[in-house]
């Protein structure tokens, strides 16, 4: 019976790691050589007028959720910092100095050091993800971002997007596809956490938030489903 058993897991590893490398073989595309300077930083500007990013700029909160709900935001981007709440954990995150952050659990602030400094990393990670996928346009020039165009197979010029700094993987890339406005419509990644490349997702269903901001509802990444919950922008409470 045991004999029987190994053999089965053994088969179904070897079953496994054909289909994973079939699957990485299929999909896995390297990442493509852009062109940088001015006409890929106009392209930049295009898809950044075409949501708005004016409005964006002189929107003080935003609110949204991810991941089924299980991730909660609050964010006020002139006092840069953000309720980041998780599970029975909600964590007020100074974003330009962490450590003075408070740290709640069943929303009675947590006085151990070692859960806090724990809790304030973990914010720190997940809003530094889940943000992204509902500000990416509007962080095309961020300090350390590299900028370059490229040629897709239809023909037309996609931006390619680098962060070589901040955040907490350091070194993604995105390839951005637009409309003929510049209206952002999906982008293709290749990030460290995912080990193939050029996967892509949606940016596709967007609504204009109360301050007048383009912001996303849902992602598509193939058959999954990114839904930012009920997204606000706003100027005052």
């Amino acid at each position: 019976m045991i004999r029987k058993l190994v053999k089965i897991i053994l088969v179904s590893l070897i079953l496994f790691g054909v289909a994973s490398i079939t699957i990485y073989s299929i999909y896995n595309e390297p990442l493509p050589t852009g062109k940088s300077g001015p006409q890929a930083d106009a392209l930049a500007q295009k898809m950044l007028k075409s949501v708005n990013a004016g409005a964006f700029e002189d929107t003080r909160y935003l609110e949204w959720t991810f991941r089924n709900g299980r991730h909660a935001y609050k964010w006020d981007r002139t006092l840069d910092k953000v309720k980041v709440s998780w599970d029975d954990i909600t964590v007020n995150l100074m974003l330009t100095n962490p450590k003075k952050s408070f740290v709640f659990k069943k929303q009675k602030i947590a006085k151990n050091d070692k859960q806090r400094e724990k809790s304030i990393e973990k914010a720190i990670k997940l809003f530094n993800n889940d943000s992204f996928w509902l500000v990416a346009p509007f962080k095309v020039f961020d300090e350390g971002v590299e900028r370059s165009m490229v040629e897709l197979e239809d023909g037309t010029n996609g931006l390619l997007v680098t962060y070589t700094s901040g955040g907490s993987t350091p070194g993604d890339s995105y390839l951005w596809r637009l409309q003929p406005n510049g209206f952002p419509e999906s982008f293709k990644m290749w990030v460290h956490i995912i080990p193939i490349g050029g996967l892509e997702a949606t940016w596709d269903d967007w609504q204009i938030t109360q301050s007048g901001a383009f912001l996303p509802k849902t992602h598509m990444i193939g058959p999954l489903k990114l839904d930012m919950g009920k997204v606000k922008g706003f100027n005052s409470h």
